[in-house]
């Protein structure tokens, strides 16, 4: 049914559920259910539309659903064709407009699953003949909500979500990865002072230095992606409470099997339906990943602003590419922003992941209710450590030069020697000619040479770093 409003006002049609009835604009792909979810939640302004792998998850999780119904008997063929098309083209990211309802909502997830729901729907209507809202021909509960429930069908997208936004994560960590290792090649000969405690320690290479994070980093991929296992357990076919109500026999595999097709990813179906829809832990796992993600790329950040301090008064060993000004009232002065903006994706990422903690444990009985804010902070933890990878690489790393004149300096001017003394004459008397030789003003080589306890060949070892075992 539909009708006009005032002039210039946007066409509405009318639609009716439970509550009553409600105009929807009549061009909406929507309906009813995610009209009053719009009026119910605005909370972050941030729309699921936001959340790219989301929609597309959502309409694979809905289409694997109507072919299993298809082949269960319950979806006709006259259903399934048109049915497919829109998820089809709703997974290749037509109609995103049309999922408009705030990520953080609640009744754990269920105007989501309406929304798109509604969608297919009305879009299937469309391929049909037929106008938006003519749901006697394709309804979103009896036809694309077939067999199904919120609570199998949102944790089920929401895991497959995660493992697509994975995917271009680790492209993008891989890329971060190999810049950093270049570096490492570039700088293999670039001797300088290794510190410990912010103190001076013993010498080491620059592109040692550079390699050591991207190892540190290629850790971090690996534990992430050690994670997907636990997502690819799902509960679909469990229904509302796990068992398996309203669902004909077989379906819940026949729909699991076509999700494995559909997606590429090896799902298997939990052995505990009523026990798999109530836990979140897989969630809770990857979270932590990314956390650990963020303590790691953050530490790699703070260090690359050290290394950069100065140019004067600072350590300045490496040199970052210059991108903008960094100062209102300072000329000429240049800021690490590139490290700096990277550090506060890291906290927000920490951040995060407490809100996934949080929400896990607030799960109660046969439900946990918060997955919205789960997802929505993963989701934007991926997101924004997808854009920090391809920043750090594309406007830090890749420009770094070094300082080889300095990081020389440092090297000599320090008293790294006396840890390689210490092995040839011991602790105590290497510490005494570390004292003269700092109350002299000399090399803790000279003291010694002077003091004959090493030859001219032990020192020549220890200059040029190799092993002290002869």
């Amino acid at each position: 049914m539909s009708e006009h409003s005032e002039a210039g006002e946007r066409p509405q049609r009318i639609e009716s559920d439970g509550l009553g009835s409600k105009p929807v604009p009549a061009d909406a792909y929507y309906g009813i259910q995610t009209a009053r979810a719009k009026e119910n939640f605005t909370i972050t302004g941030v729309p699921i539309r936001h959340h790219r792998s989301l929609i597309r998850a959502l309409a694979m999780v809905k289409l694997a659903a109507a072919k299993a119904n298809h082949d269960c008997g319950v979806l006709p063929e006259t259903l399934l064709a048109p049915i497919t098309r829109a998820c089809e083209e709703i997974m290749a990211g037509a109609l995103r407009q049309e999922f408009c309802i705030d990520v953080i909502q609640g009744g754990a997830g269920t105007s989501t699953n309406m929304n798109i729901n509604e969608v297919i729907a009305n879009r299937a209507l469309e391929h049909m003949g037929h106008s938006k809202g003519d749901y006697t021909h394709c309804d979103p509960h009896d036809h694309v909500n077939a067999s199904q429930s919120t609570n199998d069908v949102y944790p089920t997208a929401l895991r497959l979500a995660i493992l697509l936004s994975n995917e271009a994560l680790v492209e993008q960590l891989d890329r971060l990865t190999r810049a950093l290792h270049d570096k490492g090649e570039e700088f293999e000969d670039v001797r300088k002072i290794g510190r410990t405690q912010m103190q001076d320690a013993v010498p080491m290479t620059l592109g040692q230095e550079f390699k050591a994070w991207a190892r540190s980093l290629e850790g971090e991929v690996n534990a992430l992606n050690s994670v997907r296992k636990s997502l690819r357990e799902v509960n679909m076919g469990g229904t509302a409470i796990g068992t398996g109500m309203n669902a004909p026999k077989g379906y819940a595999e026949l729909c699991v099997g076509h999700l494995q097709r559909l997606t590429g990813q090896p799902f298997h179906l939990a052995s505990d339906l009523v026990e798999a829809t109530q836990d979140t832990q897989a969630f809770v796992q990857y979270s932590a990943m990314l956390k650990s993600l963020a303590i790691k790329l953050s530490k790699i950040c703070n260090d690359l602003r050290l290394l950069s301090s100065g140019p004067r008064a600072g350590l300045n060993e490496i040199n970052l590419r210059p991108v903008q000004a960094g100062s209102s009232i300072m000329p000429g002065k240049v800021n690490p922003v590139i490290p700096e903006v990277v550090n506060q994706v890291c906290f927000q990422a920490i951040g995060n992941d407490l809100t996934v903690t949080l929400a896990a444990e607030a799960g109660q009985l046969q439900l946990n209710v918060m997955e919205p804010v789960m997802v929505h902070a993963i989701l934007e933890t991926q997101t924004m450590f997808m854009n920090a990878a391809r920043t750090l690489r594309d406007h830090c790393i890749v420009g770094i030069t070094a300082n080889r004149q300095v990081c020389a300096e440092y090297v000599e001017r320090t008293f790294w020697t006396a840890t390689a003394l210490g092995r040839l004459i011991g602790y105590d008397r290497a510490e005494a000619v570390l004292a003269e030789a700092e109350r002299s003003d000399r090399t803790i080589l000279d003291v010694a040479r002077e003091q004959e306890l090493v030859t001219d060949a032990q020192i020549d070892k220890i200059l040029a770093l190799e092993s002290l075992d002869s």
